[in-house]
């Protein structure tokens, strides 16, 4: 069925119950980034394929709101599909919220599905929208009277997360969040968060792609814990293992009515902007709104967890060398055999695999060749992918998830010539990893702050780049994930703040639509700094181990301290890598990590 096709049966379907607009986010019940197929429903209804995207459909207008890390995709994936892209953050395309307040009159209705949209999401649409006598209806599911293949929920089995790895057991944990809990004087918490489920109960999933978790909300009171899954998820083996730790396993779909079973008269703590307003809406108890503690503690990753961190960077490192020996030899074999996009990824996947501990891809490989690198979230498939020929710089961006360690990583790679502004652009991005790399702060700084040290650099040539400069990342868990985010477009707020064991990413970058795109990417630990009269201070520890294509560069551009941090990066990482290499994976190594000078 057609886009045009599928957003006919969806007006015929807003007019038969009564509304007059449509509101569709990238989410599900657990406001996951990355989506089981069932909940695939912006994909589904417009064929854009990036990981984020907001729908507004109306009689007369359909629009894709994306920002700009999907305009040149979106662009491409939404033609003849009858959706209109929306630019966010471009001027003169308002976003979603405030264009659905100039379009729609009193009397009108807006149809979200209140399954897939946060708490504090439906606040701050019906504060814009309910002065204007505008409602906001949150029990309808419209897709799904037009979806009639639809995928079903995930099936797959939980399994339990060796203790040997994960450090602290379940029991700890929920002892940790409990004392939380009396912090805020509440007598109940919810958690729909994925990834904040799988880290309290040491299971791990695969009901999405990429981020080992599972569906699932858990409901904690001072004396019970209740797990909603799927019970044909869950062995009976791994039941008992967990009503030992304290928490009693139900089915997936009775959360609502447990929910509804909480005291009125009690509280109930939950985060604002990780659950849905159908679910919380279901709960009569009083309200307490907090960031999930167990998010503030997953972020903080103990010495044990770090310990097998830096082990599984250096795992990563070790297959990085390997296929990127394999790359230099295919790069110089294309007269007479031909090299994609999709090829990397398959390499990739190869070497990473024969790796101890290997479990799959932290997310889809981002393999862009010139223009195709200007898309910051392009993706190679099957029927579309680009073959690497002639000169130009190509931009790898892939990670891996290890039972020990979820690694992100970006590098550029010089193919034939380069020209003198694409060496500048790839020198002004490292210079801001650098200049981040290298940054000492107080304690306790919210991150949003700090992302302008990275810029300064681009900005002094007057470049800039839409994405933010660093995200939180996972212990086996997601790729991206929160409190902390590198971004001067992200809300300041203390949850916000660094501090010592949080892993982010670092990450300028800079695109020419067109012509390409530059991203280099190294993850780092925050670490103790010293302390002083003026407080404690923290530093950023580099994790991750490979090389940096120094042919990519304009040295004579490079700072002498940031020529010398170069040359001590790939010190060490010779350092780590050199002992497990040999033959032509050896040779790369040593060939990448020579020192340079001007």
């Amino acid at each position: 069925m057609s886009q045009l096709s599928k957003l006919k049966l969806l007006r015929q379907a807003m007019q038969v119950a009564g509304v007059q607009a449509c509101l569709i986010p990238s989410a599900d019940p657990h406001l996951s980034e990355y989506l089981p197929d069932h909940w695939q429903v912006r994909r589904w209804l417009t064929g854009f394929t990036g990981s984020v995207g907001t729908v507004v459909v109306t009689a007369q207008f359909a629009g894709l709101w994306v920002d700009s890390r999907y305009w040149v995709q979106a662009e491409r994936d939404l033609v003849g599909s009858g959706f209109e892209l929306m630019k966010i953050g471009a001027v003169g395309d308002p976003a979603h919220t405030h264009w659905l307040a100039a379009d729609l009159k009193a009397g009108d209705t807006l149809a979200v599905d209140g399954r897939a949209l946060s708490w504090s999401g439906a606040q701050a649409l019906e504060g814009l929208l309910k002065p204007r006598g505008v409602q906001v209806e949150t029990s309808l599911d419209l897709i799904n009277e037009i979806w009639l293949l639809r995928p079903k929920l995930p099936t797959a089995p939980v399994y339990a997360f060796d203790l040997a790895f994960a450090g602290l057991s379940r029991s700890h944990k929920l002892a940790a969040v409990r004392d939380d809990m009396q912090k805020y004087n509440a007598a109940w918490h919810v958690i729909s968060t994925l990834d904040d489920a799988a880290w309290l109960l040491n299971l791990r999933g695969q009901d999405v792609d990429f981020n080992p978790v599972f569906m699932a909300h858990v409901l904690i009171s001072d004396q019970t814990a209740h797990v909603f899954i799927d019970l044909n998820k869950i062995s009976s083996a791994l039941q008992a293992e967990l009503a030992h730790d304290g928490f009693t396993v139900m089915p997936y779909d009775s959360a609502q009515n447990a929910l509804a079973a909480v005291p009125a008269n009690e509280t109930i703590l939950f985060d604002p902007a990780r659950i849905t307003i159908a679910l919380i809406n279901a709960c009569p108890a009083q309200r307490i709104m907090a960031v999930n503690p167990s998010t503030l503690m997953k972020s903080r990753k103990t010495e044990h967890e770090l310990v097998h961190v830096r082990e599984a960077m250096r795992h990563d490192g070790l297959a990085l060398c390997e296929f990127f020996a394999w790359l230099d030899q295919a790069i110089n074999r294309r007269a007479t055999e031909p090299l994609t996009a999709l090829m990397l990824d398959a390499k990739l996947l190869q070497y990473r695999s024969k790796q101890p501990n290997y479990v799959s891809r932290s997310f889809s490989t981002i393999a862009a060749f010139n223009a195709n690198g200007a898309m910051p979230h392009y993706r190679a498939t099957e029927g579309s992918h680009a073959r690497i020929e002639g000169d130009g710089l190509l931009l790898l961006d892939s990670g891996a998830q290890y039972l020990g360690g979820t690694t992100d990583i970006t590098r550029m790679i010089p193919v034939g010539h380069l020209s003198d502004l694409q060496r500048a652009d790839c020198t002004a991005v490292l210079r801001g990893m650098i200049a981040l790399t290298q940054l000492t702060f107080p304690e306790g700084v919210a991150s949003p702050l700090i992302d302008a040290v990275a810029r300064a650099p681009l900005w002094e040539s007057l470049t800039e780049y839409g994405h933010g400069t660093g995200h939180g990342v996972g212990y086996f868990l997601n790729v991206h994930e929160g409190p902390q985010v590198i971004s001067y477009r992200a809300a300041v707020t203390p949850q916000t703040a660094l501090h010592v064991g949080m892993i982010t990413s670092n990450e300028p970058g800079l695109y020419r639509p067109g012509q390409w795109g530059v991203r280099i990417e190294n993850l780092t630990c925050c670490q103790q700094a010293g302390e002083s009269a003026f407080g404690r201070f923290l530093s950023f520890e580099t994790l991750t181990v490979c090389p940096i294509d120094t042919q990519c560069l304009d040295l004579f551009a490079l700072r002498p301290h940031e020529l010398a941090w170069l040359n001590q990066y790939h010190d060490w990482v010779r350092s780590k890598l050199a002992p497990d290499l040999s033959g032509a994976a050896l040779d790369w190594l040593l060939t990448k990590t020579k020192p340079v000078s001007v």
